[in-house]
């Protein structure tokens, strides 16, 4: 044990609501930050299923000036970080409400700390770049996976470089992260299964990261995540057991409550787990892929996950076995090793009763892209410290010919 790394940290938002109609109480949650003009960012689509005007009211009702920003996409890339701070920049405001799933909260996330700190947004990509507390910033989930309403990083698509980039900071948690379940019912079935498995791949990738206290980094090193530790560990177990339960009845029976209410506080948690713990090789091998063949983060994690569970039985068997009882596999009597397969078995289960690709030929990736995908992943070094087996960038080939 490095003596250094003796301790661990857990982070979390200014402010936790949750509960179905609870978007109805905004104007109240506001109310502590007194702000002249918000800024709502959020995207076409929400506003034809009338979400944007659910959020809207309440702040209104409480007698608070709001501009609105449609211009969120999925996967947005830099061109639409600028395009929303234009409009940003030109409604000079102090607060920041972000709706939608992860792609609108990111944006929301960077230009709370641009409208804050000036800069460019570029100067702030990787860990531990923008330089202080941002201005007040509330985010609201319409869909239940990125987590990134309780999150500290915000991603962006560079299409110089084909590639995903993230920001990540402590101080891009939001003030108040408000979850309400019913945000989520007009969630499409497709969306509602990329982004649940994509919490999934949060909550494993957190419990079966490395300890925090063998990371292999230098306590006094600004570092993104703290490994596998304690608190997180109890917050994945129930986010695994509470996704493994609801995701498919969320799929296919998308007015269930009950199943809505499950999946957004399963991916809340996950996202407390992984910004906190870890996420690694998963999203390593896929943050090239996506900005390659442009296929939604959470379906490129759920396609590469079994692949990367497999590579990673030997170094967390008990872990993996856990997993496997939490996804409803009956392991009495099982060695560890044995349970820890089953894990693997109920997740590609899962992955294909809601309609997660199996294959990355299934989403255009060619062959002969492999090695440049390897490559790109092996040297997103934060991400490779926190696997639990430590690849190389052969083994990192290896995964993909499976996956392909």
């Amino acid at each position: 044990m490095d003596h250094d790394r003796c301790f661990w940290n857990f982070y979390s938002p200014g402010r936790l609501v949750f509960g179905s109609g609870a978007v109805r109480h905004l104007g109240q949650l506001i109310e502590p930050f007194r702000p002249k003009r918000i800024l709502l960012i959020s995207d076409p689509q929400l506003d034809r299923a009338g979400i944007v005007s659910k959020v809207i009211g309440p702040i209104s009702e409480a007698g608070y000036s709001v501009h609105v920003c449609l211009d969120g996409e999925p996967e947005p890339t830099f061109t639409t970080a600028d395009r929303v701070l234009a409009a940003a920049r030109h409604y000079h405001p102090n607060m920041v409400v972000a709706i939608g799933g992860g792609s609108n909260m990111d944006l929301g996330k960077v230009a709370a700390a641009v409208l804050t700190h000036g800069g460019n947004y570029r100067d702030y990509v990787n860990y531990g770049k923008v330089p202080g507390p941002l201005m007040p910033l509330i985010c609201i989930p319409t869909t239940a996976g990125t987590g990134s309403e309780v999150s500290h990083a915000a991603v962006l698509t560079d299409p110089e470089k084909h590639l995903k980039v993230s920001i990540l900071s402590q101080y891009l948690r939001p003030a108040v992260a408000l979850v309400d379940p019913e945000l989520t019912l007009s969630c499409p079935p497709q969306a509602t299964a990329d982004s649940g498995i994509d919490a999934l791949t949060h909550a494993i990738e957190a419990y079966t990261s490395t300890d925090y206290d063998k990371l292999d980094v230098p306590v006094s090193e600004p570092f993104a995540y703290g490994g596998k530790q304690p608190l997180g560990d109890v917050i994945a177990e129930r986010a695994i057991k509470l996704i493994g339960r609801n995701l498919v009845t969320a799929v296919k029976q998308p007015d269930n409550l009950a199943a809505r209410e499950g999946m957004a506080l399963g991916a809340t948690l996950a996202g407390l787990a992984f910004s906190n713990c870890a996420v690694a090789a998963v999203h390593a091998l896929e943050y090239p892929i996506g900005g390659a063949v442009h296929v939604s983060h959470g379906a490129g994690n759920g396609l590469l996950l079994p692949y990367v569970m497999r590579y990673n039985l030997p170094a967390r068997p008990k872990e993996f076995a856990r997993i496997a009882a939490f996804l409803g596999e009956n392991v009495a009597g099982l060695t560890y090793e044995a349970a820890a397969e089953r894990s693997v078995a109920a997740v590609e289960r899962l992955r294909r009763e809601v309609g997660i690709p199996e294959r990355l030929r299934d989403i255009g990736v060619q062959r002969e892209q492999l090695p440049e995908f390897a490559k790109k992943a092996f040297g997103i070094t934060r991400l490779m410290l926190l696997n639990a087996r430590r690849p190389t960038e052969a083994d990192l080939l290896e995964i993909l010919e499976a996956a392909w």
